[in-house]
């Protein structure tokens, strides 16, 4: 086994234990997705996952910052919300963009899917410590981050989930007519 197959199997691994990243999981989801809404579009059926999680990303925005409500709670508690949501919401955008690739075609065990998780991770850290940064950075009343954080985390998703849309759909267009891109058919849920 090369060096190559290695890097596969420790990035399967570290998303698998760390981030509780479950590729059959993902699987499933596009399936049910498919047989709900055969006559869609891969393009449609993208928007419709990006629609369901900037939903649930709202919920998790307001989550991160609600230790706030709390007077008195220290920097421990505080902490541990950010540190609760934003696992929460790296792992939401994880499953997002894997769910957009296999309704694309691509294969989600593809090494080039580490490159665009690793993307996702960071871009969904900067979105959730954005909104306590301007609060502070504005002198403005610390609560102001919980609708703040909602908003930021739901523009996140959107943005994230419309970016693999078109990355996807490029991807989609420049292999040749009727040839997607191989999926394994044995594959096995991670």
């Amino acid at each position: 086994m090369g060096d190559k197959g290695i890097q596969g199997l420790t990035s399967d691994e570290f998303f698998y234990f760390f981030l509780r990243l479950r590729k059959g999981e993902i699987r499933r989801t596009v399936q049910a997705l498919k047989s709900r809404y055969p006559q869609d579009t891969p393009g449609q059926l993208a928007g419709r996952l990006v629609e369901a999680k900037t939903h649930l990303a709202l919920l998790g925005g307001t989550l991160l910052n609600l230790p706030l409500l709390v007077p008195g709670v220290g920097q421990a508690m505080k902490l541990f919300g950010l540190v609760g949501a934003t696992s929460m919401l790296t792992r939401m955008h994880l499953y997002l963009i894997l769910e957009i690739a296999l309704v694309y075609g691509q294969d989600v065990d593809d090494e080039a899917r580490v490159g665009e998780m690793l993307a996702v991770v960071a871009a969904t850290a900067l979105g959730s410590a954005a909104p306590r940064m301007l609060v502070q950075a504005l002198e403005l009343n610390p609560l102001y981050a919980i609708p703040a954080g909602a908003l930021s985390a739901s523009a996140v998703t959107q943005l994230i989930g419309h970016a693999a849309a078109a990355f996807y759909q490029e991807k989609l267009s420049r292999e040749p007519e009727g040839e997607l891109a191989p999926v394994p058919a044995g594959s096995v849920a991670s």
